[in-house]
């Protein structure tokens, strides 16, 4: 299991004896259990799930060589690890709440509670053939789900309409679910970066932004496409053209070495050079994996350097407040020898006949 023997690899780099994994897909990295309880603990020598009885027949099919241990009232995770002669354990501080931190620090007494910071989270930066493949399959039905939806966009209909339609197609078409809320964002709403879906009607000449994705296998897709409801008109035709030069030339210049801020620049200096750099807020992209928002970032403080294997979000955007907004998104891998687009769906500027 790779996870694991990476995570084992943390455990020997920061002189740990012990790591306890509890953050959903740090958990399902790790061990392959997708049910909502359980924590592994991770030693040298042995890796144990600890779960209660809900989860024990499941841990048992899905955690192939790891041992399977019940907890109880009477048995409990603090009574395990204290079992094992731990005296420092490397947790989830990133994840773990107040609460609990104070809980697992009163009851585990004598032993030291280490900070693991983004150790375990920088483990799923660089993704396996397998991920890439789990990827490549949502961001394929998210491509479908595109061109079902683009018919279907009429005046009169609203954004939740739409988002629904697009939802239940996916689904019907190997998604197990949204990898996010739908964001589905017409007319001057189209300039809310994370305008969610709402009971907007759709009117002509709107610009409408649709940022989706769906999960296949436990792992997420993103991709973000902007149409017009019939004819653009000049500005919208400027803001359009200049978004997708950001997108194309940034997106063609991600490769291993640079670091993600390197190509946040470039994506930026058009928009910027162009008059429009104030209306550009967010940070051009994120990684993706078991989770829509990992590391790395590319953005102006993403100082991680690309690796082949890293899976990364390319999505620059305009908003003008009171007129609308732009985003265009791809999904995209960082190969040996530059980059493969994982959404292969046009980009080009859609005008939807009415």
């Amino acid at each position: 299991m790779m996870g694991l023997s990476r995570a084992k690899e943390v455990l020997v780099e920061m002189d740990l004896d012990a790591i306890l994994i509890s953050k959903p897909e740090n958990r399902l990295y790790v061990s392959n259990f997708t049910g909502s309880t359980g924590n592994v603990l991770i030693l040298k020598d042995k890796t144990y799930f600890l779960t209660d009885f809900r989860y024990i027949e499941q841990a048992q099919k899905q955690c192939i060589g790891i041992e399977i241990v019940e907890v109880t009232k009477d048995k409990t995770l603090e009574d395990f690890i204290l079992s094992k002669k731990i005296t420092k354990l490397g947790i989830e501080d990133m994840f773990v709440t107040y609460q609990q931190f104070t809980d697992l620090s009163s009851k585990l007494e004598g032993i030291q509670l280490i900070e693991l910071g983004q150790a375990i989270n920088k483990l799923r930066m660089i993704k396996t053939e397998e991920e890439i493949d789990s990827i490549r399959t949502a961001a394929a039905i998210a491509d479908k789900g595109f061109e079902f939806i683009l018919p279907l966009i009429k005046p009169g209909k609203t954004e939740l309409e739409l988002a629904l339609e697009l939802e239940f197609f996916m689904r019907k078409n190997g998604a197990a679910k949204n990898s996010f809320d739908f964001i589905v964002a017409s007319g001057v709403r189209s300039s809310l970066p994370h305008g969610k879906a709402s009971n907007k009607v759709i009117e002509e000449g709107d610009f409408i932004t649709f940022d989706f994705g769906c999960i296949y296998n436990s792992y997420c897709s993103d991709m973000t496409r902007t149409v017009v409801i019939g004819k653009a008109n000049d500005k919208q035709k400027e803001i359009y053209n200049i978004v997708l030069e950001s997108q194309q030339t940034s997106l063609q210049s991600v490769k291993p070495g640079l670091m993600g801020k390197e190509v946040d620049k470039i994506a930026r200096d058009i928009i910027t050079n162009k008059g429009y750099g104030e209306y550009f807020g967010h940070n051009l992209g994120h990684g993706l994996g078991l989770e829509v928002h990992e590391m790395p970032t590319l953005g102006p403080l993403g100082d991680i350097v690309l690796e082949p294997g890293m899976i990364v979000t390319v999505e620059p955007g305009i908003y003008l407040p009171n007129f609308g907004g732009v985003r265009i998104e791809d999904l995209v891998v960082v190969t040996e020898n530059g980059y493969e687009v994982l959404s292969k769906s046009t980009k080009e500027l859609i005008e939807l006949n009415i």
